[in-house]
């Protein structure tokens, strides 16, 4: 068994998934891991015999070879998306709205739920929504007219306060990871599927699928769509539109990326700042070929999909650089 196996086995299924891959390199490169936690991996240490880094999980960033002012602008859709054009990178756009009156003072006007209805229209009536701030495909999903963005904003409402609106664009999603001056490695998106019984349509698979990824923070989103009464035959698998998230069940394949994608994931991760950072595209636009936009950029990336893929040679050579830069490991 290797060691980044037993270290997983050996531990509970709460642990965070980057504190497990710190002790694994920690090992690997006689460094000292220490829990902080009561073996939660919510705060932990990795120490040399010159200097001990402290990390936390959570909300933390696990890179801190990026900076707070380039972490915070990635983490807030629109801002990243404003300076990613600004910068020449082509991006989706969108704009984003208020879900709540508090700060209202302090705010322009044109971003309250009223002009949320009039920017929904300005898009045809369709649009593709997520709160400003959220992650792992949480509330990430296609709204259709009034009635379902006003139903959608009162949900997302209880949990966070804004949302970016942008316009529902279909091609191939990829992601690129970005480590310093290069490209450590890019994936192929693939959308999470449901696999039939030959009994539940299509709505009941759906929903008892929506009801197991709850409990893991992540909302519902189901359509409201005649065909999903149908129902699969036994093994006959449907894949699911919309949210790529491997936490949504989604999975990435590796693949070497096309230079384009190669040379736009890496002037985003540059125009923002970024050391450390993963590139989410849409390619091939409305099969347009080399279509290409940005999706978003993630500042503090999960790295689980490398362990799926057993490459944990890139994520020690992940964590290799984030302790050279911490002053843990010499060059």
């Amino acid at each position: 068994m290797s060691l980044l196996n037993s270290i997983r086995q050996s531990q509970p299924n709460c642990r965070a998934d980057q504190s497990i891959y710190a002790e694994f390199a920690a090992r690997a490169f006689g460094l000292s891991y220490r829990d902080l936690d009561g073996g939660t991996g919510l705060a932990f240490s990795v120490g040399s015999a010159r200097r001990t880094i402290y990390f936390g999980g959570g909300r933390c960033s696990f890179y801190p070879q990026n900076h707070a002012t380039a972490a915070t602008l990635a983490n807030d859709k629109y801002l990243a998306n404003v300076v990613l054009g600004d910068a020449g990178v082509p991006t989706l756009g969108g704009q984003y709205f208020f879900l709540h009156q508090r700060y209202r003072a302090h705010r322009p006007p044109g971003h309250e739920r009223a002009d949320a209805l009039g920017y929904l229209q300005h898009l045809g009536g369709r649009s593709f929504a997520k709160p400003l701030n959220g992650s792992r495909g949480d509330f990430a999903q296609i709204v259709e007219g009034e009635v379902a963005l006003l139903g959608y904003l009162d949900e997302v409402a209880r949990y966070y306060d804004a949302v970016l609106l942008q316009p529902v664009v279909s091609g191939d999603e990829h992601r690129v990871f970005v480590l310093g001056d290069a490209v450590l490695y890019a994936a192929r998106k693939h959308p999470p599927a449901l696999r039939g019984d030959g009994v539940r349509s299509l709505r009941q698979l759906l929903q008892a699928r929506e009801q197991a990824l709850q409990p893991h923070g992540i909302s519902a989103a189901l359509p409201d769509d005649a065909a999903l009464d149908a129902i699969l035959r036994d093994g006959e698998v449907w894949p699911i539109p919309g949210r790529m998230n491997r936490s949504a069940g989604g999975r990435m394949v590796l693949e070497a990326p096309a230079p384009e994608q190669a040379a736009i994931a890496l002037s985003a991760v540059r125009a923002l700042g970024l050391r450390v950072g993963a590139v989410d595209l849409f390619v091939n636009i409305g099969a347009v070929p080399g279509a290409i936009r940005v999706i978003e950029v993630n500042a503090n990336p999960s790295i689980r999909s490398l362990e799926d893929c057993d490459r944990a040679d890139l994520i020690l050579r992940i964590w290799r650089d984030t302790f050279t830069t911490m002053g843990l490991l010499n060059v």
